[in-house]
């Protein structure tokens, strides 16, 4: 299938405005996306929420594109608010014991390096360990892996199927955090095979921020306790005329880790942008924002900075002698976005960008350098 990327850019009005270079702090959100939350409120004051049960049967069927977008089943996806939740429920989830052990990557997304603040109280011991050193870390008590498949401040990409292999001869599960990687890079779960990935979608999903979604294998279905518990926790919740009462008996998808009510309207955008991320599909995707993050390497470069490839859209540069986020803060006044991260200037492309986006982020740099 060829794409026009001017129509898809066409989707995005901001871009007429701004030269943005910044998902991997927020995506811009499509028309459509916008028009499907939209639809949700003005079907709320036509129907006077008198078809709420409707609104999980659309949730239900955002599970599916959701899915496919990554190789699962629907029954695999949970929706959640944010990837910090999931965390969550699956640090809350495990049966800890004295001893034991979590593992994560240094220089980690804050949500993997707060985890002593979980599981601190069952004698859980934290582990945080260079790439050079990171299977090291691992041993027989190593519970879970906590980790990011690309990371936010350098873009650095995990091997994630060669960790969950490594992981689970051990016995030790995987916790993959795909907010800065999925919507731009392919993932499937049936080669990667993570035990959780969970997903904000706000942004490289090009969602609102406050929706997300997290698979969780058939596997660890069975032994992940939910830690949220609410009124859809029994597996008949949508009797309302006579909800159960007493222990509730739950569900084997993973619909059993949310709990209680969904951010519909949001939820539809997520499922408006997936359906359109797998009509478009993935591998054009990647292959478009991965071409996309080697032209700003190439253009940084020429300019004189230190900006290596590592296997991510995310593109980490550094120039001698120069602060990043001054270089930020100027560059944002001619209305161009990126941002400044450990001392880096961190540039990150998406598919609605183009080459024009790239030559006017050089073209200030060059004057501000």
């Amino acid at each position: 299938m060829t794409i026009d990327w001017t129509a898809v850019r066409a989707e995005f009005p901001s871009l007429q405005h701004w030269t943005y270079l910044n998902t991997a702090t927020y995506g811009q959100v499509p028309r459509r996306a916008v028009e499907a939350n939209a639809r949700h409120w003005a079907d709320r004051e036509e129907m006077a929420c008198s078809n709420f049960l409707e609104w999980y049967d659309k949730a239900d069927l955002v599970r599916v594109p959701v899915a496919r977008l990554i190789h699962a089943t629907p029954d695999d996806i949970a929706f959640i608010p944010n990837s910090s939740y999931a965390l969550g429920l699956v640090a809350g989830g495990i049966d800890w014991k004295s001893g034991d052990n979590l593992v994560t990557l240094a220089d980690e997304f804050p949500n993997q390096l707060y985890l002593p603040a979980l599981v601190d109280r069952f004698g859980v011991e934290f582990r945080e360990a260079p790439w050079e050193r990171f299977y090291d870390a691992i041993d027989q008590r190593t519970r879970l892996i906590a980790i990011s498949e690309v990371n936010y401040a350098t873009g650095f990409r995990a091997p994630i199927a060669e960790i969950s292999k490594f992981a689970h001869q051990r016995g030790a599960r995987l916790f993959v955090d795909g907010t800065q990687s999925v919507g731009a890079l392919e993932f499937d779960v049936r080669t990667a095979q993570p035990d959780v990935l969970a997903v904000h979608a706000y942004k490289w999903m090009i969602s609102p921020t406050g929706v997300g979604f997290m698979y969780v294998s058939p596997d660890f279905r069975k032994s992940l306790a939910p830690n949220v518990s609410g009124w859809r926790a029994h597996r008949d919740w949508r009797n309302v005329d006579n909800l159960h009462h007493g222990m509730p008996v739950l569900k084997d998808s993973a619909e059993k880790y949310e709990g209680g009510g969904l951010p519909f309207g949001f939820m539809d955008a997520m499922g408006e942008v997936a359906a359109w991320m797998v009509e478009l599909g993935p591998a054009q995707i990647e292959a478009r924002v991965m071409a996309l993050a080697q032209c700003v390497r190439d253009h940084l470069k020429k300019l004189g900075a230190d900006a290596p490839d590592r296997g991510s859209q995310i593109v980490a540069a550094q120039f001698a002698g120069v602060d990043p986020s001054r270089l930020a803060r100027e560059l944002k006044a001619q209305k161009i976005l990126v941002a400044a991260r450990h001392g880096f200037l961190r540039v990150s492309p998406h598919f609605y960008n183009n080459e024009a986006d790239i030559d006017r982020l050089e073209a200030a740099l060059a004057r501000l350098l």
